[in-house]
């Protein structure tokens, strides 16, 4: 049977510290090389805004699609974090049914003082505050969107698919201080809840830098 000498005890408890210690410091530079903040690429990343007509005479009226170009932003998944930036004037109403004469009476409406004002506010902005992650592909969000200077507490379902992120969620106009636009003394009006679908795409590590 081997016996161990105190000088032996002594050299192997320093060659553990020192496997500790080297164990230690791979996991953060393997943490370090996960961890990256990724831009959002806005030239293929899309949010749509939808608003639904109502009231007693809404067959006279129209459902509207809204292109919300992202202008800015970042994605970083082990942080659990992510923002971005929509440009308020830059939205377009596309109505693709609708008359250009028409189109462009409500797209002057949606960027009047009546609902985004984007004299007054023309950014649109959220940012996470905590994400949840049921699973590998999936994410539960919670941030804050500041809409016509009004910020909210919004929750918002994601799923990440063929490498882009996509999802939708709900907003009430009401709560960002935006009556929902009626006329015809309230026979035709569009709904106060809004439908906004995304799909947001990323660039890839080292590419911003590379343009």
């Amino acid at each position: 049977m081997r016996r161990w000498g105190s000088d032996q005890l002594i050299q192997t408890g320093r060659g553990s510290s020192h496997l500790w210690l080297f164990l230690m410091l791979s996991a953060i530079v393997t943490s370090a090389a996960w961890a990256q903040t990724l831009s959002i690429d806005t030239a293929n990343s899309k949010l749509t805004v939808r608003a639904f007509k109502s009231g007693l005479f809404s067959g006279f009226a129209d459902n509207h699609e809204i292109e919300a170009p992202i202008t800015g932003g970042s994605v970083d998944e082990t942080a659990g974090h992510v923002k971005f930036v929509v440009e308020s004037q830059r939205m377009k109403v596309l109505d693709p049914q609708m008359k250009a004469s028409r189109r462009e009476e409500v797209q002057q409406r949606m960027l009047g003082p009546e609902v985004l004002d984007v004299t007054h506010f023309p950014q649109i902005t959220f940012e996470s505050t905590s994400v949840e992650r049921p699973d590998k592909e999936t994410f539960v969000i919670h941030g804050k969107l500041t809409l016509r200077g009004t910020t909210q507490a919004v929750v918002v379902n994601v799923r990440r698919e063929n490498g882009s992120y996509t999802g939708k969620c709900t907003l009430k106009q009401s709560e960002f201080g935006i009556a929902p636009i009626s006329i015809a003394g309230g026979t035709v009006k569009v709904k106060d809840e809004l439908l906004v679908e995304f799909d947001v795409r990323t660039v890839a590590a080292g590419a911003a830098g590379s343009k």
